[in-house]
């Protein structure tokens, strides 16, 4: 009896929002820390912030459109709490780390480990460029499909599509850069995937009590209409973890292609997922927020072409972007 108790009593103090806001944050750091250790188990610089890294800080943002399938109809929410996030991630995110790192460049030693190979700089250079050129696939593809007003099942097939693919050319490149090394992974990565699991239930369980409070919540401020920016802002908050410790570490690359391959979950995975299930209504701000994407990965694909980095005084033009988008989004609406 004392054992239910206990546990009656546990989930009376997790019913309640700080609490879910609190195990969310946890779960999302637990995941992040056990992908940070994978990097010297056979994930290395861009290929971790590419593939890996945006499930995890991403994984919230398809809990969430996974929790908005059950209710039906809610495709402009999910369609709105993507293009927050990627619009936060490519302007506030990345203006507010190159801000405060804009000096780090990627031949910055990080603590602790020996001083980048100018090949390796060079290599990370590309596929920061590669990941941009896939952004402006993506996005282009979800600004064509969406002209009618609506996507809708065969849209869907197209994102998923599109995203598996380029899933798949990172696995090989991974396959085969292990191989040009003479290297396998390490068996460690199973607890760390475990731990990762964990996390994932946690970040589970606290976006559906979230999102169910939300919509039932009696507030003159906010409610379920604020539900796709209120969403969209809290799943950012562990991008902005990883962009602060790498920024600090010095590997802009990371920091680069973690917000981008984040970026790549919610358009086109997200959306092409709820797409295939119900169909999405356009919601009005769809165009400015496509636009400042495009418009950011410009600045970006340029910087790093010509620069090798992102200067810090793009830092203050990103997140000048970032204040348009939430004029034109929430004080405009």
């Amino acid at each position: 009896m004392s054992v239910l108790r206990d546990v009656q009593h546990l989930s009376v103090h997790l019913a309640h929002p700080l609490a879910q806001f609190g195990l969310f944050m946890a779960a999302s750091a637990l995941m992040i820390w056990r992908l940070q250790a994978i990097e010297g188990k056979g994930f290395e610089g861009t290929v971790l912030g590419t593939l890996i890294m945006p499930y995890c800080s991403g994984f919230a943002n398809l809990v969430f459109a996974f929790v908005m399938s059950r209710a039906g109809g809610k495709g402009s929410t999910v369609l709105e709490n993507c293009i927050v996030n990627n619009v936060t991630n490519l302007t506030l995110i990345l203006g507010l780390s190159t801000l405060f790192f804009g000096a780090a460049t990627v031949n910055k030693k990080a603590p602790g480990k020996k001083k980048m190979p100018a090949q390796t700089q060079r290599l990370n250079r590309l596929d920061l460029l590669f990941t941009l050129v896939a952004l402006f696939l993506f996005t282009g593809t979800l600004w064509a499909l969406a002209k009618d007003g609506v996507l809708d099942f065969y849209d869907g097939l197209v994102l998923v599509g599109l995203f598996l693919f380029w899933q798949v050319l990172h696995v090989f490149e991974i396959l085969k850069n292990n191989v040009r090394q003479n290297r396998g992974f390490h068996w460690s990565i199973v607890l760390d995937l475990l731990l990762i699991g964990v996390s994932a239930y946690g970040v589970y369980y606290s976006v559906d009590y979230l999102v169910e409070w939300v919509s039932h919540v009696k507030s003159p401020y906010i409610g379920v209409k604020d539900l796709g920016w209120l969403s969209g802002a809290l799943m950012v908050l562990p991008n902005a973890f990883i962009a602060l410790y790498y920024g600090y570490a010095g590997r802009q690359d990371i920091v680069v292609s973690s917000q981008v391959g984040d970026g790549h979950i919610c358009i086109p995975m997200c959306i092409g997922l709820f797409a295939l299930f119900d169909k999405i209504t356009i919601p009005g701000f769809f165009q400015i927020g496509i636009y400042i994407i495009a418009g950011a990965a410009v600045l970006h694909f340029l910087s790093i072409a010509l620069m090798g980095r992102l200067p810090r005084a793009l830092g203050f033009v990103l997140v000048g972007g970032y204040a348009v988008f939430v004029y034109t989004g929430v004080v405009q609406q």
